[in-house]
């Protein structure tokens, strides 16, 4: 272990699918910026994806690291595009990791709860070193998922679409079984990672759901360090955040100045999108009949009378200076603190959720999977700053999509939020005084950086302690 008088070491080990390993990769990047020695685990090709802005934050005097684990034969893990799931296979990195951590006894690792096999491994090399863990959610969904573990309401309702209270929180928050989901994998994870461990840091902050976060704290030794994504504070940091933009940011930057104040609806489903390519076509016909100017990131590529249609629209789009599609990797951050941008339709991951979020940004939401139903509620049920497209089902990773919003229903949802009615009016205010509320709390004396500058404070007493 280092002297008491040298910084904290604190090691951060992302999951490989971008959803998790970005927001960790931001929350090591904002612990170097409060003076502890940052150091993120990662592989050759993950690491490609974050290199150069670790390089910059080192170029301005950051102690932030990359520690590259060697693997036996050039292997790699797979899906180092970002679109890993749950259920990747991580424990090729197992031995590599432990053989790091004697070497280098840190005073802490952050490790991703989708590393199923990282609490035990960290914890029988009896190092003494705080293993603290990351679940990429905020403390609103980990409440709901919690009480509905616990007290089981989806039992007592005769259909899967018939709504049940969700007990023992402090809004009235309504569900339906269809909308929970039918995998345990996430939650037996959240389980055995948070057995023995040091304490959670939840990428969220105390003004966004105050209520959660102390409900959540009752049950958790948590840190509520967010929002990370706030530490981009480049152009440079912001374009090539995740990856590097499929369209290059000075081409959407012009397009955005050419748009009126709040005038332009962004739209983008996550590092990994699940749609049936009818269903593309309904969202794409019910965005050319709202007359709404919008930008649309689309990662799904499909062959065919849809393909056709899509390049035609897009075609139709451009002409008409109405949308601007992006074919692949988007400058989310950039696109959502444009002063055009007036309005998110998201799948509500929680890193999407927060960005818009801190962007000061009214949502229309699209769940999915994941925990993304409960973002929702959040979004339209507590923060009263999101319209409903209207899904009610949850997907499974491997299950097939389908239909589920007609272009109708698009169309509704776009001219609620965007069509200049009171309605959209409010939501948009209400977002942009949270907007202000995020940013206070990552700069000095906010509750974000008080939460984290007391984990280092507590790690240097630890560290007092062992020695």
């Amino acid at each position: 272990m280092e002297s008491i008088s040298s910084p904290v070491e604190m090691f951060f080990f992302p999951f490989v699918g971008g959803g998790h390993q970005i927001p960790m990769v931001d929350m090591a990047r904002m612990f170097a910026a409060h003076g502890a020695k940052s150091v993120i685990i990662s592989t050759p090709k993950h690491a490609l994806s974050f290199r150069e802005s670790i390089h910059r934050d080192q170029q301005s005097g950051r102690p932030v690291f990359i520690e590259i684990l060697l693997l036996p034969d050039n292997i790699d893990i797979a899906d180092s595009d970002m679109s890993a799931t749950p259920v990747t296979d991580t424990s090729m990195l197992q031995e590599p990791l432990k053989k790091l951590l004697l070497q280098r006894k840190p005073d802490c690792i952050v490790h991703d709860m989708f590393h199923h096999w990282a609490a035990d491994a960290i914890d029988n090399l009896e190092l003494n070193v705080a293993r603290v863990v990351f679940n990429g959610n905020g403390c609103f969904a980990s409440c709901a998922r919690e009480n509905i573990s616990k007290f089981k309401p989806q039992e007592k309702v005769d259909s899967k679409y018939e709504p049940f209270v969700v007990p023992g929180l402090p809004d009235r928050i309504e569900m339906t079984r269809s909308q929970l989901p039918v995998t345990r994998i996430v939650q037996d994870n959240m389980r055995k990672s948070k057995e023995n461990c040091y304490g959670m840091v939840v990428n969220s902050f105390y003004e966004l759901e105050p209520a959660y976060v102390e409900q959540f704290k009752k049950g958790n030794r948590a840190w509520i360090v967010g929002p990370v994504s706030l530490y981009n504070r480049n152009i440079a940091d912001k374009a090539e955040r995740g990856k590097k933009a499929a369209i290059d940011e000075q081409t959407i930057l012009s397009w955005l100045h050419s748009k009126p104040p709040n005038s332009v609806l962004y739209i983008s489903f996550g590092s990994s999108p699940r749609f049936a390519p009818q269903q593309i076509l309904e969202l794409a016909h019910g965005l050319q009949a709202s007359n709404q100017p919008f930008i649309w990131v689309i990662r799904n590529v499909f062959n065919g009378e849809g393909a056709e249609f899509l390049t035609e629209f897009e075609e139709k789009m451009r002409e008409s200076k109405q949308g601007l599609i992006i074919n692949g990797w988007a400058p989310q951050l950039l696109i959502l603190e444009h002063g055009s941008v007036g309005g998110f339709m998201t799948h509500c991951g929680w890193n999407s959720t927060l960005e818009g979020v801190s962007c000061g940004v009214p949502m229309i939401t699209w769940p999915i999977s994941a925990e993304q139903f409960y973002n929702e509620k959040l979004v339209t049920d507590v923060l009263k700053i999101g319209v409903r497209m209207g899904s009610l089902d949850w997907l499974r990773w491997n299950m097939e999509p389908r239909v589920s919003v007609g272009r109708d229903m698009v169309e509704v949802a776009v001219k609620r939020l965007m069509g200049g009615g009171e309605e959209g009016g409010e939501m948009r205010n209400k977002a942009r005084v949270i907007g202000e509320m995020a940013k206070k709390a990552v700069e000095g004396g906010g509750s974000s950086y008080k939460e984290a500058i007391a984990l280092i404070n507590e790690l240097k007493d630890r560290r007092r302690i062992i020695e």
